[in-house]
């Protein structure tokens, strides 16, 4: 297996964070890919991975915390 180079993003306040994602099953049974981001590159609760394709990143301009959004369709 080739090793994934997780998408990486420096916030406002320099701090460099590396995309990751987890599949969790829901409590109704429903599986679901959660995406986080984290400070290393190969996090241990998920896997590294590419900014998914529809997606942009969002920084909280209060304190740096970084979340990805659908991007909005015109």
């Amino acid at each position: 297996m080739a090793d994934t180079v997780a998408y990486a993003h420096t916030n406002s306040k320099g701090v460099t964070y590396h995309l990751h994602k987890k599949d969790v099953t829901l409590r109704g049974g429903k599986s679901q890919t959660i995406y986080f981001f984290c400070k290393d590159e190969k996090g241990a609760k998920g896997e590294p991975t590419d900014l998914p394709a529809g997606y942009e990143v969002t920084e909280n301009p209060r304190n740096g915390f970084l979340t990805i959004k659908k991007t909005v369709k015109s």
